[in-house]
């Protein structure tokens, strides 16, 4: 399959809820989401030749904590690596939504 910058689809909230607690219900001390605030999206986004985000899972190895790696997408499906690359995002536990239905109760 192709990427384009249409690539993705959009979902209902049921949708979207059943994936959350199905995550969460099997992975319950994993992370369950991660923040990155429109700034950096933007920075991404406004590079030249760039028609999405692609999201890596990523892992600090002096922390061992998981993460996620952002990086720009050109029309070709390549990554953007020599442009704005976005970690250290804010991740759910500790930073979670105090009410959202996509987190499981």
């Amino acid at each position: 399959m192709a990427i384009d910058k249409n690539t993705g689809e959009v979902i209902t909230l049921k949708v979207a809820v059943n994936y959350t607690y199905s995550f969460q219900n099997e992975n319950p001390n994993a992370i369950k989401s991660f923040f990155v605030g429109k700034e950096k999206l933007d920075r991404i986004l406004e590079q030249e030749d760039c028609i999405g985000i692609r999201i890596y899972n990523g892992n600090d190895t002096e922390t061992n904590k998981e993460n996620r790696v952002l990086v720009g997408v050109d029309k070709d499906g390549e990554d953007i690596s020599g442009g704005v690359i976005v970690e250290e995002l804010s991740p759910c536990p500790s930073h979670c939504p105090k009410s959202s239905p996509l987190i499981k109760p």
